[in-house]
């Protein structure tokens, strides 16, 4: 039957004759071969196993541990070295202790894993069985109880699991077997178990209080060898994954569209990403100047280093100083400790100064010093901080027009625009409107959990027909729109605003007015009948519910000719 052990045990000491007589000395409610109150609340059930003899009698005294305790200790105190550590607990069980198997166990918390470390006595396939869950078996539970078991025969136990498969029967499952938690700040980090054959029950006492001393020695290091060789693997591996993801997310393949002037602009992203030179990315509101920001930065070599955003049109000019630089500490009323600015946290990385046309004279003359020496001062100080980061700005507004108005410094100008790239208006990419569309209507039917097919044919005459002057962003928001708005999963023409609805902006014959709306919406379904049933006007007639002659004349109203569907 396995018993329940106190987590800490008191290191052993050698017990006196006096003490070796009382515990012989059976006493009122207490037999030989029974239940047995153990000192230090320690209690064990050792039926039919003799008693009568001490320590030093069966030649097994546990003094001659003392400097191998002591060995450890040194170790410890040096370098925490666990391998090192380890290696000597495990000889020592296993040649001074008679230990028959020995482990040392570590506890992944994030995975919820216990797994054999080190051992002796198993081989490399029952070490590999050795896995447990919190609760499962008797190293389950020491774990999750934080307090150490003892089972004076395997045979008799229910719990113990013989999970490594290295105990075969017969002799071996006549063995006792122990478990001790490894505690660290209330905290379990693993166990250490042994199994032999024990004919002294005090032998055995004193062994479970060897190894609990032990487990409390070596916690320190284990807590240790856990952040570096597992929670850390684990972290190292988690950024890496990210890192992969944002690199997937940004690359220059990913961004939408395979229009002439896009391909341009990728190529452009490929040369310069290979470099640390200052980039000018240039565009209009809504073309998408930060992604292409991003994709430079996850393609570079210093794409491992921080990607630092600020839009230099967000903040008060009084504020923008202190963002960028950061600030010491009193510097100004408010200034409760030293603050790092933007440009200090992109240090061996990237910072990206969106709207940099906003910028204010004295802004920008603070900002060409960062740019001509990578040096700068924060707010209140006069220590100056060296970075090591490349600098990419963007902006909507016509700078070299601004320096003839005296708006915006020359110097800087030249500065930023050592490496110019153009982003192209949407109305002038071509078909990449509806490749945008497309992959708009994916997305947006995720997120809502709505199953949209495609795009009516008159709802891509539209799309192409308007002229987009808030670019990407606006047809972003003009393709979510629409994707509410549909019922029955096509996005039609009068799911779309009405701005794309006009004549003004679409180029179609149809007005704002009721009755427009209402002939757009027959235009539509006339068309979409068409399309679907190949130009085949009974087909078609019958879907809208129309006789085949007031189809034709509906079709001549709007000048729809059957043929141009047949070709399709």
């Amino acid at each position: 039957m396995a018993v329940a052990l106190p987590s800490r045990a008191p290191a052993y000491l050698p017990s006196s004759k006096a003490e070796d007589d009382e515990e012989k000395r059976p006493g009122p409610g207490r037999r030989h071969g029974a239940g047995e109150e153990m000192k230090h609340g320690f209690t064990i059930e050792l039926d039919g196993i003799a008693e009568d003899f001490t320590d030093c009698k069966t030649g097994e005294c546990r003094i001659n541990v003392l400097p191998m305790l002591y060995q450890i200790s040194q170790i410890l105190a040096e370098s925490e070295d666990l391998a090192h550590s380890l290696a000597i607990i495990l000889k020592v069980m296993q040649e001074r202790m008679n230990i028959v198997r020995g482990m040392v166990s570590l506890f992944d918390r994030e995975a919820g894993q216990i797994f054999i470390h080190d051992s002796f006595g198993l081989t490399e396939e029952q070490k590999a069985r050795g896995i447990y869950s919190l609760g499962e078996g008797v190293t389950g539970r020491v774990v999750e109880s934080a307090k150490a078991i003892v089972i004076p025969r395997m045979r008799d136990d229910p719990s113990f699991l013989n999970r490594t498969h290295s105990r075969v029967g017969g002799a071996d499952m006549n063995s006792s077997f122990f478990c001790v938690p490894i505690l660290h700040s209330r905290k379990v980090l693993g166990t250490i178990s042994a199994e032999r054959i024990y004919d002294n029950r005090r032998l055995l006492k004193q062994d479970v209080e060897l190894m609990a001393t032990v487990a409390l020695m070596i916690a320190p290091a284990v807590e240790l060898f856990l952040m570096e060789n597992i929670d850390q693997v684990r972290l190292e591996n988690e950024n890496r994954r990210l890192q992969n993801a944002l690199k997937e997310r940004f690359k220059p393949s990913n961004i939408i569209g395979n229009s002439k002037p896009m391909l341009e602009v990728y190529e452009l992203i490929q040369k310069i990403s290979a470099t640390k030179t200052t980039v000018l990315v240039l565009g209009e509101s809504g073309v998408g100047k930060e992604l292409v920001a991003n994709a430079i930065h996850y393609n570079s070599a210093n794409s491992e280093g921080p990607f630092v955003k600020f839009n230099c049109a967000a903040l008060p000019e009084s504020i923008v100083e202190s963002e960028l630089f950061g600030h010491e500490k009193g510097s100004f009323t408010g200034a409760a400790a030293q603050r790092k600015g933007r440009f200090e946290q992109a240090d061996g990385g990237t910072i990206f100064l969106d709207e940099v046309g906003e910028l204010t004279l004295p802004m920008q003359a603070k900002l060409l010093r960062v740019l001509q020496e990578r040096t700068f001062e924060r707010l209140g100080g006069n220590h100056p901080v060296k970075v090591d980061l490349r600098i990419i700005a963007a902006t909507n507004r016509d700078l070299a027009q601004m320096v003839e108005k005296g708006t915006f410094r020359e110097d800087l100008y030249y500065r930023l625009n050592v490496f110019p790239i153009t982003i192209p208006p949407l109305r002038e990419r071509g078909s990449d409107v509806i490749t945008l569309a497309d992959h708009f209507v994916a997305r947006f039917s995720l997120d809502s959990g709505k199953e949209i097919k495609r795009i009516s044919t008159p709802a891509l005459n539209m799309l192409m027909g308007y002229h987009w002057p808030g670019n990407v962003r606006e047809l972003e928001n003009v393709i979510e729109r629409s994707v509410i708005l549909a019922d029955d999963g096509v996005i039609h023409g009068y799911n779309l605003p009405p701005s794309l609805q006009t004549s003004e902006e679409t180029g179609t014959t149809f007005g704002c007015g009721l009755d427009a709306k209402l002939e757009a919406v027959e235009y539509e379904m006339i068309v979409e009948a068409l399309k679907t049933h190949k130009g085949n006007t009974t087909e078609a007639a019958k879907e809208l519910g129309l006789t085949r002659r007031i189809l034709g004349l509906r079709m001549a109203k709007y000048t729809i000719t059957y043929k141009a569907f047949r070709k399709r």
